[in-house]
């Protein structure tokens, strides 16, 4: 899926320049307690109005090495029969998902899994890994055992399925009550058949808050007319790059998503 508008590459755009940076030492001491997790798909001309009304907001973005739109991998494992990708197709309450993630701006690669309960809260859990694990975790002894004891999965039922790649924008507020991640430039190399596929100019927004507190960036978002979206990149770039796998429960959701990356402001 693509499309022929102009991509804006925000990493040169004065209004990314503009915020105010925040690093690694002071995101680590932000504990959100009481979180709640709300998703979001937009376009890139929508962003460049969100990160102006979140500078004039007191928003911070996270710097690492001079940087505050990070490269980002990630690797998804999934059994023959895509068993993860069909539990989440399927609506199964109780699911996870198992990946390796490389930030490239530091090379550092952890390996990690998510677990969600039948309540909708989601558990991660991760451990950092050897760089060179990145692409296949599963020659490593000690990388397999932590997957068996967290995921239930021996290496030899699970491999490599779909590469997702793109670009992050983490931002704080100025309560440090909520972080909200952006990620753009999403391209998807499926690993069964080499097929690769993008979103162009979507952008999927993550806000992650504090139950208790106010968010200004719901305001934002509000004003701007973007909506909540759940939305799974593993399983859109899946759905849009693996024939074989099933795709009816998201065929509504891609065109939602096509439909956004044509809004005008």
């Amino acid at each position: 899926m693509s499309n022929n508008n102009v991509h804006i590459d925000i990493n040169k755009h004065t209004v990314l320049k503009d915020i105010c940076p925040i690093f690694l030492e002071e995101m680590d001491a932000i504990k959100l307690m009481n979180r709640i997790d709300t998703k979001y798909v937009t376009n890139e001309d929508k962003l460049v109005e969100i990160l102006k009304e979140a500078k004039n907001k007191g928003y911070r973005a996270l710097e690492i090495e001079g940087n505050k739109l990070n490269p980002y991998i990630s690797t998804y494992y999934d059994t023959d029969n895509l068993q993860m990708y069909r539990d989440h197709h399927n609506k199964k309450l109780v699911r996870q998902k198992i990946r390796t993630r490389k930030y490239e701006n530091s090379n550092t690669v952890f390996l990690e899994i998510k677990k969600k309960n039948n309540k909708g809260r989601t558990k991660k859990k991760r451990i950092e890994i050897d760089p060179s694990a990145f692409a296949d975790f599963r020659n490593y002894q000690q990388y397999n055992d932590f997957v068996f004891q967290i995921a239930g999965y021996q290496p030899t039922e699970i491999h490599p399925c779909l590469e997702t790649i793109f670009r992050r924008i983490t931002l704080v507020n100025a309560a440090k009550t909520e972080r909200l991640t952006i990620d753009t430039s999403l391209r998807f190399v499926n690993i069964l058949n080499a097929t690769e596929k993008n979103l162009a100019r979507t952008v999927v927004i993550e806000l992650k808050q504090d139950g208790r507190a106010k968010s200004e960036m719901k305001n934002i978002l509000l004003d701007l007319r973007v909506k909540p979206l759940r939305m799974s990149k593993y399983c859109i770039g899946t759905a849009l790059s693996n024939p074989n796998a099933p795709n009816h429960r998201f065929k509504l959701k891609i065109r939602k998503i096509e439909k956004i990356i044509q809004q005008k402001l």
